[in-house]
């Protein structure tokens, strides 16, 4: 007897790139690796229109206007101050008055019409499987959950691609709200977040049940591109907040020290020091790939909440691996979990040692191929999107009657989930 393939409702932060949201183009993938999994998936966005694509189809933004009103409201506001963010301690930020006052203001307008949203999408489909919440503010959906698991006996899942960054104590980046002030984790069957270390605290948040599922790259974005090489070092990333040190160790004072080498910066927001590195602006994310390939060096410079707390993912070394770059990491807690050190990537933990590391990456190619070509390998066999896929579907498939899964749903995605494949945390051990 064949099993109906499971229908999944995503609701998203955004699904629209030109936000330059950082966890928006690894929904892509992820939901491409769902699709290829055998989903059936709806997205429909938090911020922004829905944007269409051959692997899901899309429900509206009920709150569009408010929502673009709220963004304009709020770079007016920072505009006000001489920036171009509202900016937050890098440290246990407070929890403003604003900001309760635009929760306060949310929960009477915006959740109420997402409730009805989402309520209008059940009765329309009438076979939804699961529902999982991507990265939309946890607070900004308080009830919501309840009511959907008791109207239509479904699970709901909420996934936070950016712990620890997203948590009380971090507050997550100046471009979107403090994520868990007013939520109560508890509403939801499950929350999957990027980080292994980050586990423990969202149960102490209240999380009933919290599993990682790691981020990846997509093998047919990310690949070895034969193109003229533009750049000797390059680094891409949204702003260096968290990250000032780093930048001034990796890129700063290196490219003092090596005034023939050619450091370029993609992204923006950089307010430290960043020596005498060029900046290239913003990276579309269609030739992304390419940029990578364009260099000789690729750096990995992770958050200090990420890199501190273990194995909390971000997209870049997988990015990086994938497309069979050298690349060169600030010390990052757990980074073996998923890439060899000396063998798949050089970790260096001083401006002396990252010196070191890219003269000896530009002076020596051959070394610098095989460094890529090991990661390749390496992203190729643990970290594609299709292998993530296949764990969060195997993991929505074990919530039981009681987490509000209907027994065909669950058995519907539990044989959909693996498919034979090996999953990343049982991945063949490395010699």
């Amino acid at each position: 007897m064949s099993v109906r393939a499971p229908k999944i409702l995503a609701v998203a932060s955004a699904i629209d790139l030109d936000f330059l949201y950082g966890c928006t183009p690894a929904w892509w993938q992820l939901w491409k690796g769902m699709h290829e999994a055998g989903c059936d998936l709806i997205v429909t966005p938090y911020r922004g229109r829905p944007v269409e694509a051959p692997w899901w189809r899309t429900e509206p933004n009920p709150c569009y206007r408010e929502g673009e009103l709220f963004v304009r409201a709020r770079d007016a506001v920072a505009r006000g101050r001489g920036d171009t963010h509202l900016r937050r301690a890098e440290e246990h930020p407070p929890d403003t008055t604003p900001e309760k006052l635009v929760r306060q203001a949310i929960w009477h307008w915006v959740t109420p019409r997402w409730q009805r949203h989402l309520d209008r999408i059940f009765e329309q489909e009438r076979d939804i499987d699961a529902v999982i919440v991507f990265g939309v503010p946890m607070s900004h959906f308080r009830g919501i959950p309840e009511r959907l698991r008791e109207r239509f006996s479904v699970p709901v899942v909420f996934y936070d691609g950016d712990v620890p960054m997203s948590l009380p104590e971090y507050g997550g980046m100046d471009t979107g709200f403090n994520n868990y002030h007013g939520a109560e984790p508890g509403e939801y069957d499950l929350v999957v977040c990027n980080s292994e270390g980050g586990l423990e605290r969202l149960r102490e948040l209240g999380a009933r049940r919290a599993e990682a599922v790691f981020w990846a790259a997509d093998p047919a974005l990310f690949q070895p591109l034969q193109v003229d090489k533009q750049m000797d070092v390059f680094f891409y990333g949204y702003g260096d907040k968290f990250r000032r040190d780093w930048m001034a160790a990796m890129v700063g004072e290196p490219s003092r020290r090596l005034p023939q080498v050619d450091f370029a910066l993609g992204g923006s927001d950089f307010r430290g020091d960043t020596g005498r590195a060029r900046e290239i602006g913003s990276v579309p994310f269609n030739v992304f790939g390419r940029a990578i390939s364009e260099a000789r060096v690729n750096l990995n410079i992770t958050r200090r909440a990420h890199a501190s707390v273990y194995a909390s993912s971000t997209s870049r070394p997988f990015e990086l691996a994938m497309a069979g770059a050298a690349f060169v990491s600030n010390p990052y807690e757990g980074i073996e979990r998923w890439f060899e050190p000396g063998r798949e990537l050089l970790l260096v933990s001083s401006a002396d040692e990252a010196a070191d590391a890219y003269r000896e990456l530009l002076d020596d190619t051959a070394r610098a191929e095989e460094l890529g070509r090991a990661a390749r390998e390496r992203a190729l066999d643990e970290h594609t999107y299709l292998h993530r896929a296949r764990q969060l579907l195997e993991l929505i498939g074990s919530l039981g009657p009681g987490d509000g899964g209907s027994r065909t749903a669950n058995d519907a995605l539990g044989e959909r989930s693996t498919g034979g494949a090996t999953l990343p945390g049982l991945a063949r051990p490395r010699r």
